[in-house]
């Protein structure tokens, strides 16, 4: 009978879109027709972000991307400038990248697999992927070894992923090198994620609160809310590149009517692109249009587009064409990360 070894041999490999100008293939994609010519438009999009002096970017992620290749893209946005802020799901950025900068990996699977005998073995599917559910109970111990360690009181999820990089730091650093927490910690590039329990850091916080009953780290969303539209506050303009929809992408487009309410005629989000493929008959949240989001006050139709596509297909060819372009040289890090150590000190 196969052992865990047998299954959990060949390993996803992450992208480089540096490896791969795709420039001239994008832009004969304007020439063709359907989502190929929405494509080219989105990269165009994320080019003319990159340009804009005044643009503060932000990249929402879902869906189980870096457990699909996809996680050095990001890491490449974040260390050339071309991202200033992340909003991403929990599972992307603690059982995915954190869980990957501990040193463990996930391993090309398949769809046709028995799916009794791999719980069996302890190895979770992720449709073509395989993760080991041993590994990934470290990664929920460490996560209540950190908040362990924290002063006990509510937190925001910016402020925990913080911490998250700083133990990377303290201990080595991260076992890759391409981790996106870590490229964060270290550029000052604040990531949030809104519904910070459901992952492995809410297993760490069920060990860490029972524990500690009395005293415990706990959650403060409205906080993040409100970290997320000091970001809007600061800047002129906003970007948004949206992977996915789900709660990322709402909770990133709110900002424009909580700044508003903050301070009068804030400026919507002046660029928007996403790459989705939920069917948007059904009127869910992930398939929303931008242009629907428009008549919210949330989004610009001046330079918006949607992309239906698979993100392991699109997210390289738009970030590639965007990299290879290279207007992010031109670019200053905003290290917004800053922004609330400074508001303390001055507090």
């Amino acid at each position: 009978m196969a052992g865990k070894k047998d299954f959990l041999k060949d390993v996803i490999q992450h992208i480089d879109i540096k490896k791969h100008n795709v420039i001239s293939l994008v832009d004969s994609f304007e020439h063709m027709a359907f989502s190929s010519r929405d494509l080219n438009r989105a990269a165009r999009i994320f080019d003319t972000m990159l340009k804009d002096k005044d643009c503060t970017i932000i990249l929402t992620l879902a869906g189980s991307i870096f457990s699909a290749g996809l996680k050095k893209v990001v890491y490449d946005l974040v260390n050339n400038n071309m991202v200033d802020a992340i909003v991403s799901t929990g599972a992307i950025m603690v059982d995915q990248d954190f869980f990957e900068a501990l040193g463990f990996k996930h391993y090309i699977g398949t769809p046709f697999s028995d799916d009794n005998q791999l719980r069996d073995l302890h190895i979770d599917r992720i449709y073509d992927t395989y993760i080991d559910e041993d590994e990934l109970r470290v990664c929920d111990e460490t996560c209540a070894k950190i908040l362990d360690n924290l002063e006990p009181k509510p937190y925001s999820s910016r402020e925990l992923l913080w911490e998250f990089g700083k133990y990377l730091e303290n201990n080595g650093g991260p076992k890759v090198e391409d981790s996106v927490i870590w490229a964060c910690y270290q550029k000052n590039v604040p990531i949030f994620v809104p519904a910070f329990s459901d992952c492995s850091a809410g297993f760490g916080f069920i060990i860490h609160q029972t524990g500690n009953p009395d005293k415990h780290v706990s959650i403060d969303s409205a906080k993040d809310f409100l970290e997320l539209t000091k970001i809007k506050l600061a800047s002129k303009e906003t970007g948004i590149f949206m992977v996915g929809g789900g709660v990322p992408k709402n909770f990133t487009q709110d900002i424009v009517v909580a700044a508003d309410i903050l301070q009068e005629d804030a400026p919507m989000h002046k660029y928007a692109i996403q790459i989705t493929v939920a069917d948007v008959r059904d009127g869910a949240l992930s398939s929303s249009t931008l242009k629907e989001a428009s008549s919210w006050g949330k989004v610009s139709t001046s330079s918006e587009q949607m992309v239906y596509s698979e993100a392991t297909i699109a997210i390289p060819l738009i970030a590639g064409y965007a990299y290879h372009k290279g207007s992010w040289k031109e670019r200053k890090p905003r290290e917004f990360g800053k922004i609330y150590s400074e508001e303390k000190a001055t507090a």
